[in-house]
């Protein structure tokens, strides 16, 4: 059988028709009404030219048109790219002229950053959705096309979703995820935890994220509803959570750290709430103690965008005193231990590069094959991550390769911060390094060196930064040294940056 994942929005319906598929604050949709918004959209971009193998993009919050999007065009071949709406502008002006993207389908709060990117990119078409507004360019799309299934194109191998990421080389690079992929990944979710049909998800990670986007694809195969949190408000979720009787959700650290400062938590109905999947970064033991006391199981998930979602997953009956590592394998995958730049596994315990074995592993980054090749030449996926597994086949994530920031869950790669920092008129060399933070877990540090002469604040620096970053990658500090410390082959040594420190 031929896989599309548009088509498993319409075997849900078929099975489940009036169960509740997606909601939000002002909506209901059943698994029927979904399809046939699904396929309604996907005639629009039929109407509109748009041929298999074409891109679209969504510049979105977590909302119901977001995923609505996404299975129509799924449906006819069609491949979405999911945007980071925290970018700036000339970081989102490089993914869409990247990729290619005819169409751009963004919030109304986005607006600003639409109108600024027209003319920048090959997108003809720009759709406005505007929530409560029954007249948007979106509903206006849906109302002009048939609810009936489409002739399906786009199956198995081909790509179906688009999501960069950046990497060492400071440019993003967009990871393909084919039907195959994610119906694998789905897979994998529902036959690993508590994934149950009729449960209730809370949608609040965002969607431009794996972490965010992958328990979509679970919900639909197990016959869930998904209820969507535009925003994260640690104190209003309580309220959603108890109202909605919702009954998992995906989160990271950061995010059930901020919520331990809602008031009254206690006085709640949260009855309902079975368990709460964590990732993004590891889960401090004391974080899942604390909720544990309170009624509510934390989950831990390793994920990896280019494994298409969850790599592993510890859950509480594995046992506590196996918390401070990732778990045991998704159903359907396997993690090996290979010797860095070697194919040969290392033993229980010994510590290697973790490697990605199985249907989840991406099809390869878009137009890079040179990167793709370096990473899954040989038909598994090289993480770049240090890690062991244990005789018990838990799999611990020691170290990293990369020299990856990790700031409140979100990846921070020096590589293209460094790049935006030396086109600083006065910088003669920098390098970025994470420093320890008790709240965020790292913030990333900038070494500068000075031209000579070169009147320099570390205010004007930050500032370049934001004007060219998201505010979450952007260097926090600012060091000024006499010269970066190299080895003899010019590679900058961030093994001493870092020792300043401590």
């Amino acid at each position: 059988m031929e896989i599309n994942i548009g088509k498993m929005l319409f075997n849900r319906a078929y099975l489940s028709p009036g169960l509740e598929a997606f909601s939000g604050i002002d909506y209901r949709f059943n698994f029927r009404e979904a399809n046939e918004r699904a396929n309604r959209f996907g005639a629009y971009l039929k109407q509109n030219g748009l041929p298999s193998g074409e891109r679209i993009a969504v510049l979105c919050k977590n909302n119901e048109h977001a995923t609505t999007a996404l299975f129509g065009a799924a449906k006819i071949g069609v491949i979405t790219l999911m945007l980071n709406w925290r970018l700036q502008v000339p970081e989102l002006a490089y993914i869409l002229q990247d990729s290619g993207a005819a169409l751009l389908l963004y919030d109304a709060e986005f607006a600003p950053v639409a109108e600024a990117l027209k003319g920048q990119t090959a997108v003809k078409t720009f759709l406005c959705v505007e929530p409560g507004n029954k007249g948007n360019d979106f509903e206006k799309a849906l109302a002009g096309g048939s609810p009936a299934e489409p002739a399906y194109a786009g199956f198995g191998p081909d790509p179906a979703v688009l999501m960069y990421t950046s990497g060492t080389t400071g440019r993003p690079k967009g990871v393909m995820l084919t039907h195959d992929n994610l119906f694998w990944a789905s897979v994998g979710l529902a036959h690993t935890i508590d994934w149950s049909c009729k449960y209730r998800f809370l949608s609040v990670a965002p969607l431009f994220h794996i972490g965010g986007l992958a328990p979509i694809f679970g919900n639909i195969h197990s016959g869930c509803t998904t209820f969507f949190l535009p925003a994260f408000d640690p104190i209003r979720i309580w309220d959603v959570i108890a109202e909605e009787k919702i009954n998992f959700m995906m989160s990271v650290p950061a995010m059930l750290q901020f919520m331990l400062f809602a008031p009254d938590i206690a006085k709640k109905d949260l009855s309902a709430l079975r368990h709460v999947v964590c990732g993004g970064s590891a889960v401090p033991r004391s974080l899942i103690e604390t909720y544990d006391k309170m009624g509510i199981k934390v989950e831990q998930v390793y994920g990896i965008t280019e494994y298409s979602g969850a790599v592993t997953f510890w859950i509480p009956d594995m046992g506590v005193d196996k918390s401070n590592s990732a778990g045991k394998t998704v159903f359907h995958g396997q993690v090996k231990i290979l010797r860095p730049d070697s194919d040969e596994e290392l033993p229980a315990g010994e510590v290697g590069e973790i490697c990605c074995f199985g249907p989840q592993v991406f099809k390869g980054y878009w137009n890079n094959p040179e990167a793709t090749t370096a990473v899954v030449g040989k038909g598994y996926y090289r993480s770049g991550d240090m890690g062991k597994i244990d005789a018990d086949g838990f799999l611990y994530v020691v170290d990293r390769l990369k020299d990856m920031i990790i700031s409140g869950s979100e990846n921070i790669y020096p590589a293209e911060l460094e790049q935006v920092l030396i086109q600083y008129p006065g910088i003669a060399d920098v390098a970025v390094v994470g420093k320890p933070d008790a709240k965020w877990g790292e913030i990333p540090v900038a070494f500068v060196v000075k031209k000579p002469d070169a009147a320099l604040t570390a205010e004007e620096i930050i500032a370049h930064c934001k004007k060219n970053l998201a505010s979450y990658k952007c260097i926090k500090e600012v060091k000024f040294i006499e010269a970066i410390p190299k080895n003899s082959l010019g590679k900058v040594l961030k093994k001493e940056l870092r020792l300043q420190f401590t």
